[in-house]
């Protein structure tokens, strides 16, 4: 089973690959034909953390202690993490072309969220310095702690009964709110209800959305003293048709290990960690 998900796997990689992802990515080196392609790298790194391998190191021994005799040019260690690096552009584009190419569509309800990624924890918040062209310190209030890492924000289609379908996933600096972001992935949008969290209440954006046939559906806020009126049952409505996009934040955490990149030690590596997840976990469910 595992041997002909991997065959199919590296199949599909081959097939984006030689159709767009690499027309992405230009070498740099003199060696423009290594004996380790692109495709390898990137099958055995999306099958490695399908497998639930969360780090570049424990995808690498997990790929040398079983599939060795798949991948006898596998090169070092050190060549595997940087060949990952470079290829970060390659597997953003991927985990777009995984979830229908980033477009939306019209006349559904959608659910807009975003999950935290750890670079650092509370305690090195304010001193961590990895990849601090992309990271910066953030407040994660479902957790009730600050952090130091990015934030990874999702629209996605919702499907009754299951997981939503994933159509738009974006990193930002941890400190950029989920409205500031979305402000700007759905400029242009149009003919869809979206559920979103209390934090998008903006009463101009709305009229602005408005004016693009997009109905925002928000939680009212509860006051001290209120008793169950018909808001609260329409915010308890909300909740549920958003209950599906948590679950599929916890599926990518339980997955994938998603949530935790200390081990992350540049932009280009955070970046590949983030969405060779997206892809891993969406091309091997």
């Amino acid at each position: 089973m595992k041997t002909l998900q991997l065959i199919q796997l590296y199949c599909t990689v081959c097939d984006y690959y030689d159709t767009t992802l690499g027309a992405l990515y230009q070498r740099f080196s003199n060696n423009s034909c290594p004996k380790f392609k692109d495709e390898e790298v990137i099958t055995t790194y999306l099958f490695g953390v399908a497998e639930g391998n969360c780090t570049v190191k424990s995808v690498y021994r997990f790929i040398k202690n079983y599939w060795a005799e798949w991948f006898p040019n596998m090169p070092s260690y050190q060549q595997f993490n940087h060949r990952i690096a470079l290829l970060s552009d390659v597997f953003v584009a991927l985990s777009g072309l995984v979830i229908s190419g980033n477009s939306l569509l019209d006349g559904m309800d959608h659910v807009m969220d975003s999950l935290p990624i750890i670079v650092a924890g509370e305690k090195r918040s304010g001193s961590a310095k990895t990849a601090n062209g992309l990271c910066n310190k953030g407040y994660c209030s479902s957790k009730g702690m600050y952090y130091y890492g990015v934030k990874l924000h999702v629209l996605a289609q919702r499907n009754v009964g299951t997981l939503p379908a994933l159509r738009i996933a974006e990193l930002t600096p941890a400190a950029i709110n989920d409205l500031t972001a979305a402000k700007e992935y759905l400029h242009g949008a149009k003919n869809m209800v979206i559920y979103a969290d209390k934090i998008c209440l903006d009463a101009e954006w709305q009229a602005e959305l408005a004016g693009q046939n997009i109905e925002l559906r928000i939680p009212r806020k509860k006051r001290k003293g209120d008793t169950l009126t018909g808001g609260d049952c329409v915010s308890t409505a909300v909740s549920r048709v958003r209950q599906p996009v948590e679950s599929f934040f916890s599926w990518l955490i339980e997955k994938a290990g998603i949530q935790r990149a200390s081990k992350v030690r540049s932009i280009a590596g955070l970046v590949s960690f983030v969405f060779a997840r997206l892809a891993a976990v969406l091309l091997c469910a």
